[in-house]
């Protein structure tokens, strides 16, 4: 008998729910708010149900960001410390040399990540800067590596060439619901992000995207957020749940401290909804202690960053994340 028939006959023989193993993409926010709104103990047994169905509960897939563009970016995002708009001690940068870039992407993967991403501070791509990312592109997946790029809003010919140089994912996180995005940045609309992501799934490429929490947001809001990604015509094959770090001179300096078992409510709603989906622990982990993380693994998170630094913010340590996973029985795959 296997552990997931274990699962469904002992949650058949206590009256815990279980999970479809039906993919759906007609997820309604009134349904989504019911599972945000259910016991924590119920909650998650639910999502690590489903985790089981589709993924090595033990094993964490694991990447490697690099600023590959820093700072002076036209947006007004407000949690953002690379927007223009904001005093915050970081300075407009020019693009990274590719030869650098490769360094970088050499060691991750000598570290042990299976994919390099690499972020751009920009509105959108401009088609001046297009060879040098074909090159880069083609640099990192010589090296064996996995790739993802962030580089704004994209049009349909730079989404074709940048899916014809190679690059697997492209990250575009939405943010946050729909009706809380004004709240968020005015500079794009909602709909923008979502056209750019349609972009991407047209060129054939995975999508990487997700949202922060933290914000000011309702529960409402988060379950808005969940609903936008999980009525996608195609789930994002990654979604990065991130934990709003407070950066001085941003507006959302002052918000208060976000309640870590909502953010783990949230990952475990994101993956029954989203089963397929790798479910990243992104900015904010380093402000998680220990057993936060653990219950973020039990929810069915199963992805993470690596290194010192994600773009501009703090990460944890490598050694932290080694130590961790090793009390915990689980590894890097």
């Amino acid at each position: 008998m296997s552990l997931v028939t274990e699962i469904d006959n002992f949650a058949a023989t206590t009256n815990h729910p279980t999970p479809s193993s039906e993919i759906r993409f007609d997820w309604t926010r009134s349904e989504i708010l019911e599972l945000l709104d259910q016991s924590f103990s119920d909650l998650l047994f639910q999502a690590q149900s489903i985790h089981r169905k589709y993924f090595d509960p033990n094993k964490v897939q694991v990447s490697q960001l690099m600023s590959i563009k820093t700072g002076g970016c036209a947006e007004d995002c407000k949690y953002c410390p690379q927007s223009s708009h904001y005093s915050t001690g970081i300075d407009a940068e020019k693009l990274v040399a590719t030869d650098a870039i490769l360094g970088e992407a050499t060691a991750a993967r000598d570290g042990g990540a299976s994919r390099f991403c690499m972020g751009a501070a920009w509105r959108d791509l401009k088609d001046r800067d297009m060879e040098a990312m074909v090159e880069i592109i083609s640099g990192v997946k010589s090296l064996g590596m996995e790739t993802c790029m962030t580089l704004g809003m994209l049009s349909d010919s730079q989404a074709n060439t940048l899916a014809e140089a190679g690059l697997d994912y492209y990250n575009h996180n939405i943010d946050t619901s729909p009706e809380f995005y004004g709240n968020v940045i005015t500079t794009r609309t909602f709909q923008e992000r979502l056209d750019t992501l349609e972009r991407v799934r047209d060129a054939g490429m995975k999508t990487c995207t997700g949202g922060i929490v933290g914000m000011g947001e309702s529960r409402s809001d988060r379950a808005g957020m969940i609903e936008a990604l999980a009525t996608m015509p195609k789930h994002p094959e990654s979604v990065p749940i991130n934990l709003l770090i407070r950066i001085e001179g941003t507006p959302f300096e002052q918000n208060e401290d976000f309640d870590i078992l909502e953010f783990v409510r949230t990952v475990a709603v994101t993956r029954i909804t989203m089963p397929k989906s790798w479910v990243r622990l992104s900015a904010g982990r380093d402000s998680m202690s220990d057993e936060a993380q653990a219950l973020c693994f039990l929810a069915g998170a199963n992805s993470m960053f690596k290194g010192d630094k994600l773009l501009t913010a703090n990460n944890v340590a490598e050694d932290k994340d080694k130590a961790l996973l090793k009390r915990l029985g689980m590894e890097f795959s």
